[in-house]
């Protein structure tokens, strides 16, 4: 499939100069990258980036809405299939225009993005640091999100007759090829993605003696609400990658 994606550059860029690069991974699966205000409140703070030195990939793999039915049901069943294989071959098509430094590369994500983060961590370790934001890192435990049929829906099949396939997109069941310093980041209120996952994931990876820690943003749902809260976790996943660049 042809894949697309956005690409903002480090301020000052000069053509030719390898940066590091950040893999900022969208929500859903069905949240998609599009043209707009990149110095907007979030937790992932683009023009933030840009101002200290960074690049910044925002790919629409597929399962990403705006590209056809076709392209919006492309992985189901297949979480941290393919669309890994879409983002990776973001990272490298970025490598080989020599925009990105392979040897100073990150990745965060938020929800999907979550989910998507901490199964790139179990499948490579060619990133220095990660951030994994209200993450699913374990698909059976889902059971208890307030949208009961959407992994269902996602995985065409109820956990109870597909518990082989919940597994294997389960990144918590692969920890044990996990080394890349992996940050952990919640809500104590989320219904959505319940907060044990994120524990889940932190306990395991740490456990497992990978550089780990997680915050956990009190009141918070699904998406951090707090003015406070939103700029401390965009400080504090940089800060994050921060300490662990070459």
């Amino acid at each position: 499939m042809e894949i697309e994606g956005l690409l903002t550059y480090p301020i000052n860029y000069r053509e030719g100069k390898k940066v590091p690069l950040v893999l900022n991974i969208h929500g859903g699966p069905a949240g998609v990258y599009t043209e707009g205000y990149t110095g907007r409140s979030s937790v992932y703070p683009i023009q933030a980036y840009a101002q200290e030195g960074y690049a910044v990939l925002r790919a629409n793999p597929r399962g990403s809405s705006g590209y056809s039915k076709a392209f919006r049901f492309a992985n189901r069943s297949d979480w941290g299939g393919m669309d890994y294989e879409d983002l990776m071959t973001g990272v490298d098509h970025l490598i080989k225009l020599g925009v990105a430094d392979p040897k100073d590369l990150y990745v965060m994500g938020w929800s999907y993005g979550g989910f998507m983060t901490s199964t790139v961590v179990t499948k490579t370790d060619r990133f220095k640091a990660a951030s994994v934001g209200a993450g699913v890192p374990n698909l059976i435990g889902m059971l208890t999100t307030d949208i009961h049929d959407f992994i269902p829906w996602h995985f065409e099949g109820e956990m109870h007759d597909n518990i082989e396939k919940y597994i294997k997109h389960s990144s918590l069941f692969h920890v044990n090829n996990v080394t890349t310093p992996t940050q952990v980041v919640h809500g104590e209120n989320d219904t959505r993605v319940p907060i044990a996952q994120g524990y889940e994931f932190y306990r395991a990876i740490q456990r497992k003696g990978v550089d780990t820690e997680m915050i956990v943003y009190p009141r918070m749902p699904h998406g951090l609400r707090e003015p406070k809260f939103i700029q401390h976790c965009g400080e504090a996943i940089m800060k994050w990658f921060k300490d662990h660049s070459k």
